[in-house]
């Protein structure tokens, strides 16, 4: 899971509920100075996350002229969602709450998902009219499903949600992680699962194990796009995810001594090489940068 330096919004970030047409989502919400708007960036969290992933992102991103929303899913840490009923969090449903929370920002934003936050946004991309998003990066999200190690860590955790309690499963999980692992914001970390929807992550965790390969859908729709990860990863290993970005012709970022998480790991090299990407108006196709 990503883990964000901290759960309080730093001043000029506003925590609010954005409300849709598909209900209420809890959000944190950036805006640039007056007369510095050049657009609007919407940004989906990954399994297990929430809108604070983006936490350090959400100031850069706003002082260089965008507005920065990020949204806690349906089921997700500060909003509801049913604990037992699986059929809210398909990946259809997700994504028509993706079209709503961009109907509710206004104007076209530019789309950004993280781990399963991109095969979240994907969805909504190709379900979407063409002209819908601004741009689409996909943050540490591979092309189908996660590698075979990982399908076993999600299928052990779906199993347990299944049996034991929330509380339960956090104190496993925690005497499953290396001392190296110890976060120092335990207790906000284990408030935040706490607070998530056992079937929301129980039907995403299913998703991450047998997501479809739809890079050539995606390919096919006239939208500039980005891949950028950190230079290690073991959900979706750094080939797989060179070998996406050459299949979409998109963008290309490795942000170095990053892993799974650049938005948390290094937060200032990705905000940059975010706004880069924003501010250059056309792809760079197959550009292997490292920021």
């Amino acid at each position: 899971m990503s883990r964000p330096p901290t759960f309080t919004p730093p001043p000029g970030v506003d925590a609010h509920r954005l409300r849709t047409a598909r209900g209420d989502f809890a959000a944190l919400d950036a805006r640039p100075p007056a007369g510095q708007a050049k657009g609007t960036v919407l940004l989906l969290p990954g399994f297990t996350g929430s809108k604070e992933d983006f936490i350090a992102l959400l100031k850069p991103i706003a002082d260089a002229g965008y507005r920065a929303v990020s949204v806690d899913g349906r089921g997700q840490y500060e909003t509801e969602g049913p604990a037992k009923d699986e059929s809210p969090y398909i990946q259809a449903e997700l994504a028509q709450d993706v079209l709503a929370q961009t109907e509710a920002v206004g104007g076209t934003p530019h789309l950004l998902g993280h781990s399963l936050g991109g095969l979240i946004a994907r969805a909504a991309t190709l379900s979407a009219p063409a002209d819908t998003f601004a741009s689409l990066t996909l943050m540490s999200s591979g092309p189908a499903a996660v590698s075979p190690s990982q399908q076993d860590r999600a299928k052990m955790l779906t199993d347990a949600l299944a049996a034991l309690s929330m509380a339960d499963v956090w104190a496993a999980m925690q005497a499953l992680d290396p001392p190296e692992d110890a976060d120092l914001d335990g207790a906000a970390l284990r408030t935040r699962w706490l607070r998530h929807s056992p079937a929301q992550l129980i039907a995403t965790g299913k998703q991450l194990c047998a997501e479809p390969d739809r890079v050539a859908e995606l390919d096919a729709v006239p939208l500039r796009k980005h891949v950028i990860s950190g230079e290690r990863d073991d959900t979706w290993p750094i080939a797989w995810l060179d070998d996406m970005a050459d299949r979409l012709h998109a963008h290309r970022t490795v942000v170095t001594g990053a892993e799974h998480s650049p938005n948390t790991d290094r937060p200032t090299e990705t905000a940059a090489a975010l706004i880069a990407f924003w501010d250059q108006g056309t792809t760079t196709t197959g550009n292997n940068n490292n920021a």
